[in-house]
């Protein structure tokens, strides 16, 4: 099923528009110009190869494929070597496909500057790990990175439509029922390769004839076409299909489960329905989004580490990706469920929102305006401001709050975790400055 052109690709629109430079590799009437390098950096199976092969098949340049995992030096500087013998006497470019280039070392990746340089080959570099970290910066430069983004549930829905009617797929000798194509779209998780992995597991177990469960309702009767159903997607993988849909209830459901539990410190529930959600395909990013928000709402200054935490757990699951993001983000939620709780911050901001925009404000005393702009003297700005860091405690006895909000208290700490020491603090705080 791979596609043969760039038309036939899935997803990708935003690298594939035209005058992009993939749609310039692949043009025929462009084969005689220069073109730039690409590194093509994305998860697995989001079309790396598929792109690369596509521009292959239909860029009229010659094309030689390398992978990193067996290739070495000598290898890349046979294929410079032909290259500039292909350009000199023929008029011919080439382009060198390299998968895989962060496993290539240093002196590998330094072999392939001369090339590139000089324009020898047109590379087109595929790798599932971060290029700031896995390539060298000489060869970063000299080439245009690409960010590929895993396939949406629609272009995954395109490409097994395609599988199972296409003569170079299942050629339409299965029907595929609404259940089982939702099944394999969110066992995808983005990954066509998967997609259509799961397809032709799928498709393999179906047997109209000895299948005790093809009933009338799995196979089409007019013309005997068995039907893949719910059922055999999940034998065929052989793991249980979670009921869970990323824009349906089952999303909002098992969310506000895994956050309701880290709120009542019950870090087993929480761990259930993180695991739920990472089996079920739920985007890692949008998870560690509502534990960072779940730090700061339910947690607050009892712990400030936990926001650290949570926000390490977010640079975490982006820096390496999944499967391996799902133990910074365990980590993360594990330590979130078990420490102390406070919502006192959480309260305080509300509190201060809802009357600002209930008009509870009022002018900020004469003391506390500025006082450097032209004129603000003269209008007594500043007069009478008392820097607390004259003092010896540190904390000048004066007002703050506006004269229509004095004694007004947003913030009311609670007596768990860190927040324990900060309530005695502002209560004595509050005594100096007289509220």
């Amino acid at each position: 099923m791979r596609p043969v052109s760039l038309d036939e690709v899935a997803g990708q629109a935003h690298l594939l528009h035209p005058g992009s430079p993939l749609v310039a590799l692949a043009d025929p009437e462009g084969a005689s110009r220069t073109a730039v390098s690409v590194i093509l950096w994305g998860p697995p199976g989001t079309g790396k190869t598929t792109l690369a092969q596509a521009i292959a098949r239909t860029s009229g340049r010659r094309f030689i494929e390398l992978s990193a995992v067996t290739a070495g030096v000598k290898d890349v500087r046979e294929v410079m070597q032909e290259a500039m013998t292909q350009r000199d006497l023929y008029g011919a470019s080439t382009i060198l496909f390299l998968d895989e280039i962060h496993r290539f070392t240093k002196a590998q990746q330094d072999a392939l500057l001369p090339g590139v340089e000089n324009g020898w080959v047109i590379l087109i570099a595929a790798t599932t790990e971060n290029p700031s970290f896995s390539i060298i910066s000489p060869l970063l430069s000299r080439s245009l990175l690409l960010t590929l983004q895993p396939l949406t549930d629609e272009d995954l829905g395109v490409l097994i439509d395609r599988a199972v009617t296409d003569a170079r797929g299942l050629a339409g000798h299965v029907n595929l029922s609404v259940e089982a194509r939702a099944a394999l779209v969110q066992l995808a998780s983005g990954d066509a390769r998967r997609a259509l992995t799961s397809l032709e597991a799928a498709a393999s177990m179906v047997d109209a004839v000895s299948d005790p469960e093809a009933t009338t309702g799995r196979v089409d009767e007019a013309d005997a076409v068995p039907t893949v159903t719910r059922d055999h997607v999940a034998r065929a993988v052989d793991r249980a299909l979670l009921r869970y849909d990323r824009q349906g209830d089952e999303h909002y459901d098992v969310i506000s489960a895994f956050i309701k539990s880290i709120r009542g410190s019950d870090a087993d529930a929480a761990v259930h329905y993180l695991a739920r959600m990472i089996e079920a395909g739920e985007d890692p990013r949008f998870i560690a989004r509502r534990l960072v928000i779940s730090a700061s709402e339910d947690i607050g200054l009892a712990d400030p580490q936990a926001l650290q935490i949570a926000v390490a757990a977010a640079d975490a699951v982006a820096f390496i990706g999944m499967p391996e993001g799902r133990i910074p983000l365990a980590e993360a939620t594990v330590y979130l469920a078990t420490t102390a709780k406070s919502n006192a911050v959480y309260s305080a901001i509300d509190a201060a929102i809802a009357d600002v925009r209930t008009g509870g404000f009022g002018r900020v005393p004469t003391h506390l305006r500025d006082s450097h702009y032209p004129g603000s003297k003269r209008l007594g700005h500043g007069e009478g401001y008392v820097y607390p860091h004259d003092l010896e405690i540190g904390i000048a006895a004066q007002q703050y709050l506006p004269d229509e909000l004095r004694g007004r208290r947003y913030y009311e700490p609670t007596a768990h975790g860190l927040e324990r020491d900060i309530s005695a603090r502002v209560e004595k705080i509050r005594k100096i400055l007289g509220e």
